[in-house]
């Protein structure tokens, strides 16, 4: 794992932080087209994509350096397990190679810590056998402290290559906090994304600084350009 820092980080480097998110549920086929194109436009890491989207996207960019994400059990993880994995198959099958699922929230809530490791195993087990991988989505805004940690301690024993914050879609997002908490708690094999709220240049260079190596954005266009501004002064 590169350990990225602020101060030093490169257009390119900062580009491939991106996960440029079409997740919005009003979004047309005509967004997520003009989307990809943005994104192919500025390298970024992924387009994090709805599942319906999957294959469209991985036409779309099969010319460019950008891969395709998508959900799995989004945005409340409460999907049965065997739907999940099915979910996974499919994105796969239709040329995803990044899977942002999301953890059964009310069931770590209720302390059903066994259940919640082989949701997350069942999807992680799938996706690398195909050569994809998983970002488990905690939902820090519905969690405690005590609740994070944990989450990131399943995650981690499950086999997940990312813990993130957020979907985007709860009362609220990454915060610095959060993300020291969860680099803090898994180990250097597993990464951490932050998701929901950064739409600055200046937050986004926070939460790498904080310990998260992607992160989900709407505003790609404005933060890319304002660090181009910023190099060229």
């Amino acid at each position: 794992m590169t350990i990225l820092n602020s101060k030093n980080i490169t257009y390119e480097q900062l580009a491939k932080v991106i996960d440029h998110s079409l997740l919005r549920p009003e979004l047309t086929e005509a967004d997520v087209i003009a989307g990809c194109e943005l994104a192919a436009r500025y390298h970024t890491a992924t387009v994090c994509v709805k599942p319906c989207h999957v294959k469209l996207s991985k036409e779309l960019l099969k010319n460019s350096d950008v891969m395709v994400s998508t959900v799995i059990g989004f945005p409340h993880g409460s999907n049965l397990t065997a739907i999940k994995v099915a979910e996974a198959q499919q994105a796969i099958d239709d040329g995803a190679v990044e899977l942002d699922m999301v953890l059964n929230i009310g069931q770590l809530r209720s302390g059903k810590s066994d259940y919640v490791r082989d949701d997350i195993k069942a999807v992680c087990d799938l996706a690398h056998s195909r050569g994809a991988k998983v970002k488990v989505i905690l939902e820090n805004a519905y969690l405690s402290d005590e609740e994070k940690i944990l989450a990131c301690k399943l995650s981690e024993q499950a086999g997940a290559d990312w813990v993130k914050t957020s979907t985007g879609f709860a009362p609220s997002g990454a915060t610095l906090e959060d993300l020291r908490l969860m680099r803090a708690n898994v180990s250097e094999k597993v990464q951490v994304k932050a998701a929901g709220g950064v739409r600055t240049l200046s937050a986004l260079l926070d939460v790498i600084d904080a310990g998260a190596t992607r992160c989900g954005a709407t505003a790609t266009a404005a933060i890319l350009d304002e660090f181009k501004a910023r190099q060229a002064q």
